[in-house]
């Protein structure tokens, strides 16, 4: 083994707060070698990016940092900020999650590459200028000369986050730190920049530290893992071995937790009871044991130092007294994590056409228009958000709907909800075309039958409110004066999102994140609706949250016999909860039908990459795995010229002859069977 870039030793990091002394970082120690990845995972709050921002010198004044990092010999927490500015850029490089914040929005992409060469090396402008075309080219920039003069905004996401790669590596530093650096961005997306990391290591031959809560990226690019709880490392593991034999009750929790796309196994997914500790005046004993299922009377002794997990694997350290017997997630015979049995809903017993729909879209369409001037606007186009959306949601199913962002999902949601006529086409809720519809009355009875679950939990949630009139609410707007009455509702919804009924009177502030959700979750059941619209309901949730989330909508579905609409990006957890699955891109549906069937069976070439770009959480499954990177970015939805709006991006289109390619170019494809009714795609050649 090759002498550690980058050497961390008993790293501590503590913030002063009102409440006393905050340690976010206990004990963090590590080595990194050349050309080596190590993932950093856990749950928010768990320390990975202040250990990150600790190395790169970059936390406040008021923030205690002891022990030691050591860049090629040299400690750099002894070296004051004037200093460390000539390490950052040079040898240290940083990948930020959020590539708007990162750039300067008043300087062009090109003028900020030339500035952070200038600043380490002793280069002239159009040396500098010329090296800056060819980083950007390297990230894979189209057109690097012309867009080098762009600005960031002119810039999608993820191109910005190309911009800043190319920044991080502009001077071979030795070691790079990405901080998060696929969260917001789409899984296509997400699947070119992860390549484009692999691609910036090889030509650096880079460390890298990789900062992430998605197992699946960990997997196909980490060489070591480190799982971090409370502030401190609590396993540290090759890939290989933490993926198939995790020794701490946390990391086999947070595998547990993660849906996989690869699988249709419908088991519940296990979710971590309780919330991480606060990190202020820490009782003794191990942190994770409130919510360790296998916990005795020792783990609040004393909290467990990283030893040996085994005598047989070099490397594998946990802090858990009792990893010894602990093996394929079984302790002393029985799991660490016991699952409930599969709930089913009474109402798939019978097929699926002789069940009631309870929504019905056909040829829906949605345009706004395109506006110019600053003071007198004209109309100079049309944006088409929507272009004849048809679906159907029959009774105890769920349909999710997934595509990147800009796809039209959520113009597709704000139809549904908004009750009135579409623009184009006709939508049932209930079998009721809401074109029918008269009075006040018979719009708040349809309205108490289609509720909707948010994607911020807490931006939903009037923080003015406590949780007994947030749920009161929508029973009052319905119609209901009886308090008892609803004092017995509030009740039996908090118990029935496993809610302690007893907190009703405190306000959303005083709950998690998780808990926040399952308060609106509650709030949509006011009614007793038979159609739930949930929009990215479990995306702003850690993994173990979003798990304990997920079982509760599926227990949920069973128990009341409820449908559903769940929007997400994530087909991993689509294919967990749902029954079918709408493919969108850029305002049409161009792939539906039953879940497994598309996942296993895609025939649209836009789903095939969707699919592939979805990180499997098993490194010998993730290495081996074929991707369909897609070329580009999505085209102008202001177009409406006749012809597959895929075309620009699609790889199957490069490998057709010019006859066929003329019919993507003028013939717009339209969603067919191919033999199979209920699976249909909109592509020519399928």
């Amino acid at each position: 083994m090759s002498v550690p870039v980058l050497s961390v030793r008993d790293l501590e990091v503590s913030f002063p707060s009102e409440a006393g002394r905050v340690d976010a970082v206990r004990g963090v120690d590590f080595d990194l070698h050349p050309g080596r990845t190590l993932g950093i995972v856990g749950e928010s709050g768990s320390g990975k990016s202040v250990t990150s921002m600790a190395v790169m010198g970059l936390l406040p004044d008021y923030a205690a940092v002891s022990g030691s990092i050591t860049l090629n010999g040299r400690d750099l927490l002894g070296l004051d900020d004037r200093q460390l500015s000539k390490i950052r850029g040079r040898e240290l490089g940083m990948i930020f999650q959020d590539p708007l914040s990162s750039l300067t929005p008043i300087f062009s992409v090109g003028r900020q590459l030339v500035e952070a060469l200038q600043i380490h090396q002793d280069l002239d402008r159009d040396v500098a200028w010329k090296r800056a075309v060819e980083l950007l080219d390297l990230v894979g920039i189209p057109n690097a000369a012309a867009r080098a003069r762009s600005f960031p905004h002119e810039f999608s996401g993820g191109m910005r986050q190309r911009v800043v790669i190319a920044t991080a590596i502009a001077n071979n530093p030795g070691v790079l730190i990405a901080d998060e650096p696929t969260t917001a961005l789409d899984v296509t997306v997400q699947a070119q920049i992860l390549e484009v990391l692999k691609l910036a290591q090889a030509e650096t031959g880079a460390a890298l530290i990789l900062i992430t809560h998605d197992l699946g990226v960990v997997a196909g690019t980490a060489d070591e893992v480190m799982v971090m709880y409370a502030g401190r490392p609590v396993e540290k593991a090759p890939v290989d071995v933490l993926f198939a034999r995790p020794r701490m009750p946390y990391t086999i929790g947070v595998l547990g937790a993660v849906p996989r796309v690869d699988s249709a196994a419908r088991a519940p997914l296990v979710p971590i009871t309780g919330n991480p500790p606060l990190l202020i005046d820490l009782p003794p004993g191990c942190p994770f044991e409130p919510r360790c299922p296998i916990s005795v009377a020792r783990c609040a002794d004393g909290e467990p130092e990283l030893g040996p997990a085994s005598r047989t694997t070099a490397g594998h350290t946990v802090a858990c007294i009792r990893a010894d017997g602990i093996e394929d997630g079984q302790i002393d015979g029985a799991p660490v994590y016991p699952l409930p049995p599969v709930p089913e809903s009474p109402a798939v017993a019978l097929p699926r056409d002789q069940r009631p729909a309870v929504l019905e879209l056909t040829a829906v369409s949605k345009t706004y228009p395109l506006l110019k001037g600053a003071l007198l606007k004209r109309r100079v186009g049309w944006v088409y958000a929507v272009s004849e959306v048809s679906l159907d949601i029959r009774e105890g199913e769920t349909l999710g709907l997934v595509g990147e962002s800009g796809c039209g999902k959520t113009t597709t949601l704000v139809e549904i909800m908004n009750l009135r006529r579409p623009e184009h086409g006709t939508l049932r809720v209930g079998g009721v075309d809401v074109a029918e519809l008269r009075g006040r009355g018979a719009e708040r009875e349809l309205r108490r039958r289609l509720q909707m679950v948010f994607q911020d939990p807490m931006g939903s949630l009037d923080p003015r409110l406590t949780v007994f009139d947030i749920l009161a609410e929508p029973l009052r707007a319905v119609g209901e004066a009886d308090r008892a009455a609803i004092g017995r509702r509030v009740e039996k919804l908090m118990e029935l999102v496993g809610l302690d009924p007893e907190h009703s009177d405190r306000f959303p502030t005083a709950f998690s994140g998780g808990q926040r959700q399952r308060i609106g979750i509650a709030r949509a059941l006011a009614t007793s609706p038979s159609l739930v619209v949930l929009d990215e309901p479990v995306s702003a949730l850690d993994v173990s949250i979003q798990a304990g989330v997920i079982n509760l909508l599926n227990e949920l579905k069973a128990e009341l016999g409820l449908s559903y609409l769940f929007v997400a990006h994530d087909l991993s957890v689509v294919r967990n909860i749902s029954d079918r699955v709408a493919v969108m891109y850029l305002g049409r549906i161009v792939e539906i039908g039953a879940v497994d069937e598309v996942f296993e069976h895609p025939r649209h070439p836009y789903t095939e990459a969707l699919l592939s770009a979805i990180p499997v959480p098993d490194p010998q499954v993730e290495r081996t795995r074929k991707r369909v990177l897609l070329r580009g970015d999505l085209p102008s939805p202001t177009d409406s010229s006749p012809g597959c709006r895929f075309v620009s991006r699609c790889p199957l289109h490069l490998t057709l002859d010019d006859a066929q390619r003329a019919r993507c170019t003028d013939e717009t494809p339209a969603l067919t069977g191919g033999g199979d009714v209920d699976h249909r795609n909109a592509c020519h050649f399928r």
